[in-house]
C-alpha cells in the first residue's frame, strides 16, 4: 500500500505505547493497522520525577520498532503525543532528543486538557450519530481525563493526576489488595477529583462512556464472567473488587479476560474508577471505541483544513485579552512579506513546511500584544508568561514554548532568547516580527515599496536595504530600524541596514 494515502498516531502513555495506522475511505477513518506495546514508564519515575535510565531504554526500543513500521511516511502523516508521565518527567528532553532521533518524527509533550480534547475527538468521531449530551471518562497510567461534549464537540475539558499506575505503585506497591488499601485508594482519588462533581455532575449529562485503559481492561474481565458485553456496572465494580479481596494476591488472580500486562495496575485502575462512578453518580458506563490515538489521527487530518482548531484558539485568547485586531493583522501582514522574502524560493523548504512557518508568525503576530491587558510596562513578558502558562487546546507544550518566545523576544534585549536563537527558522521569524513591529509603530499600513530584504543563511546574515528616498520620506522608521541593527550584534546573527 502506498503510505502516502495513510496516517499514524502515536501515543506515548504512561502504561503502554500505542501506534495506530489509518486511512481515509469515504470521509472514514479505517483502521489498517494497530500496535500496542507495554512499556510502563510511569512506573520509572522515581521520588524526584525523573525517569530510570531502563524506563527510558524500554520506550526507546519500542520507538525503535514503531519508527521501522512507520518508515516512508511525511511528517504531515504522523503525529506522535505524550501524556502525563513525560508532562512530569524533569528529565524528559533526555528521553526526547533520543526519541525522535529513534521514530525519524517530532514528539509532542500535550498539556492534559489538549489530550482530554483529543480523547473526546477521537470517541465521539467512533459514536453513532446522537444529539445526546455525553461524559468520557478516560483513566490512564498517571492521568484521568474528562471530558463533556455533544457530536464532536467538547465543551469541558479537565485532566486530573490520577491514574492506574500512579495509584497502583502508591496503594499496592506489593501486589497485595486488601480492603484497608482499597479504601485509602479510593478516598485519595475521591480528594483529587473533588472539583469534579460540579463541574460533570449528573444534571449536565445524559450518557456517560469511558475511553481505553482501565474502563476497557474491567469491561473485558466482567464480560468474559458474564456481565454486558461493552458495560461497566457499580454491580460489576463491585464484584471485580470483592474477587481482588478473595485472591488478596496479584500472583494468586486467575480471572478470564484480564490481560498480564494489566494484572500489576489493575487494583489502582478499579480503585480510581470506583471513586468516579461514586462522585458522579454513575451506575453504568458504555465502553467506547475511541481513544486519544483516534483524535490525534483526526485532528492531524483536520490540520490539512482551514477550520484548525488552533487557529480558532488564537483568535480565542486575542479577543479574551482585548488585543488590538487591526494592529495584530498588519503586523501579520508585514511580518509575513519579510519572512517570505528572508526564506526566498530555495528548494530546500517544501511549500508545506513553508507555511506551517508563515502560520506560527502569524499566530505569533496575533497575540504579540496580549500582555497590555496585565501593564503596558514590559507587555512582552507578560504575554509570554500567559502562553507559557495556558492550556491552548489543540497546541503541544513546545508550540505554546515557541510562541511565547516569539512573544518575548518582539522587543527588548535578544540575550534572553540565546537557546532559540540555535534555529535558523526561529531567528527568520522573530526578525520578520521585530522589523514589522517597527514599521507597524504608528499604527497604519507601513510603506513598504523602498524595503528590500534579503538572507544568508550559511553566513547567518540578513541584509534590509531601504531606497534614499524611503529613508528621507519615513525618517523615524529608518532611525528605528538603524536601532534594530544594534540589537542583534550580541548574537550570532548580523542584521545589516543601509539606504542609499
Amino acid at each position: 500500500m502506498q503510505t502516502h494515502s495513510l496516517y499514524a498516531a502515536i501515543d506515548l502513555g504512561s502504561n503502554s505505547f500505542r501506534l495506530e495506522i489509518g486511512q481515509m475511505d469515504a470521509g472514514q477513518l479505517r483502521r489498517v493497522e494497530y500496535i500496542k506495546e507495554t512499556v510502563r514508564q510511569g512506573s520509572g519515575l522515581d521520588s524526584e520525577r525523573n525517569l530510570s535510565e531502563d524506563a527510558m531504554a524500554r520506550g526507546w526500543e519500542c520507538l525503535a520498532r514503531f519508527g521501522e513500521r512507520i518508515a516512508g511516511f511525511q511528517p504531515q502523516q504522523v503525529r506522535a503525543v505524550a501524556t502525563q508521565t513525560l508532562r512530569e518527567a524533569r528529565n524528559r528532553d533526555v528521553f526526547l532528543v533520543k526519541a525522535k532521533q529513534i521514530l525519524g518524527f517530532p514528539i509532542e509533550v500535550i498539556a492534559g486538557r489538549e489530550e482530554a480534547r483529543l480523547i473526546y475527538l477521537g470517541v465521539s468521531h467512533l459514536l453513532p450519530q446522537s444529539d445526546e449530551r455525553r461524559l468520557v471518562v478516560d483513566i490512564g497510567g498517571r492521568s484521568t481525563e474528562m471530558i463533556l461534549g455533544q457530536h464532536v464537540t467538547a465543551s469541558t475539558l479537565e485532566s486530573y493526576r490520577v491514574g492506574s499506575v500512579g495509584w497502583s505503585m502508591k496503594y499496592f506497591p506489593d501486589g497485595l489488595w486488601t480492603a484497608q488499601a482499597f479504601k485509602a485508594a479510593e478516598i485519595a482519588a475521591l480528594a483529587v477529583l473533588d472539583e469534579a462533581h460540579i463541574l460533570f455532575n449528573r444534571q449536565h449529562w445524559d450518557k456517560c462512556y469511558g475511553s481505553s485503559g482501565t474502563v476497557g481492561a474491567v469491561s473485558d474481565i466482567l464480560t468474559q464472567a458474564g456481565w454486558p458485553e461493552g458495560r461497566v456496572t457499580r454491580d460489576g465494580l463491585t464484584w471485580l473488587k470483592e474477587r481482588l479481596l478473595k485472591v488478596q494476591k496479584l500472583d494468586n488472580l486467575r480471572l478470564e479476560g484480564v490481560k498480564e500486562d494489566r494484572k500489576p495496575v489493575i487494583g489502582g485502575g478499579l480503585a480510581v474508577l470506583q471513586a468516579v462512578f461514586d462522585l458522579l453518580q454513575i451506575d453504568e458506563m458504555d465502553v467506547a471505541q475511541g481513544a486519544l490515538r483516534h483524535g490525534a489521527l483526526y485532528d492531524l487530518i483536520d490540520r490539512e483544513s482551514p477550520q484548525d482548531v488552533r487557529s480558532s484558539m488564537v483568535s480565542w485568547l486575542a479577543q479574551r485579552f482585548g488585543t488590538d485586531a487591526q494592529q495584530a493583522d498588519r503586523v501579520s501582514r508585514t511580518a509575513q512579506g519579510l519572512l517570505e522574502a528572508m526564506i526566498g524560493s530555495g528548494a530546500d523548504l517544501p511549500q508545506n513546511e513553508r507555511q506551517r512557518h508563515l502560520q506560527k508568525l502569524h499566530w505569533a503576530c496575533q497575540l504579540h500584544e496580549t500582555g497590555m491587558r496585565i501593564s503596558h510596562s514590559d507587555y512582552h513578558k507578560h504575554g509570554a508568561y500567559i502562553l507559557d502558562n495556558t492550556d491552548l487546546p489543540g497546541f503541544t507544550l513546545d508550540e505554546l514554548h515557541r510562541l511565547s518566545q516569539l512573544v518575548l523576544g518582539h522587543r527588548g534585549k535578544l540575550r534572553k532568547l540565546e537557546a532559540e536563537l540555535q534555529s535558523t527558522r526561529f531567528v527568520q521569524q522573530l526578525m520578520a516580527l521585530r522589523l514589522a513591529v517597527i514599521l507597524c509603530h504608528a499604527r497604519r499600513d507601513p510603506d513598504l515599496s523602498g524595503l528590500h530584504i534579503q538572507c544568508d543563511v550559511e553566513k547567518r546574515t540578513a541584509s534590509l536595504q531601504m531606497d534614499s528616498d524611503w529613508a528621507e520620506i519615513w525618517p523615524q522608521s529608518a532611525h528605528l530600524l538603524r536601532e534594530e541593527k544594534n540589537a542583534w550584534q550580541k548574537t550570532d546573527w548580523v542584521l545589516q541596514v543601509s539606504a542609499g
